[in-house]
């Protein structure tokens, strides 16, 4: 159903495309030139309306494309239902009543990292004078 819409709609998009292209601006753009079959007033009347319908039906299937997309929910994405690997013998760290996210475990790990005393940094030699 939502493929057959999707056509359906990329159909309407390009009819309605070119029906805009085709009408005249002040510029006169690639409008239709006057004379042919119709005048152009009633060339003017007749792609407003064909414009003004497509652009119902362009709504219309958008409306629907997004309702279909509602219903037709894909699955959670999979890093939000991945567990971290915790290194052994620590229990996994869980907050607000027993689940965690990413945001949550990088908080805790920065407070770790902030807790842990700073490592000792070897002090570099003198510099050796020029003389």
């Amino acid at each position: 159903m939502q493929s057959v819409l999707i056509v359906v709609h990329l159909m309407i998009v390009v009819a309605l495309v070119v029906t805009v292209l085709l009408q005249r601006s002040e510029g006169g753009a690639l409008g239709v030139g006057g004379g042919g079959f119709m005048t152009g007033r009633g060339q003017a009347n007749v792609l407003t309306r064909t414009t003004a319908i497509l652009g119902a039906l362009f709504f219309a299937t958008s409306l629907s494309l997004t309702i279909l997309a509602k219903f037709n929910k894909a699955p959670e994405v999979l890093l939000q239902s991945v567990k971290p690997i915790e290194p052994s013998g620590q229990a996994p760290a869980q907050q607000n009543g027993g689940s965690s996210n990413l945001l949550d475990q990088l908080k805790q790990l920065e407070e770790e990292r902030q807790q842990a005393p700073a490592p000792i940094q070897p002090s570099a030699p003198p510099a050796p004078s020029g003389k």
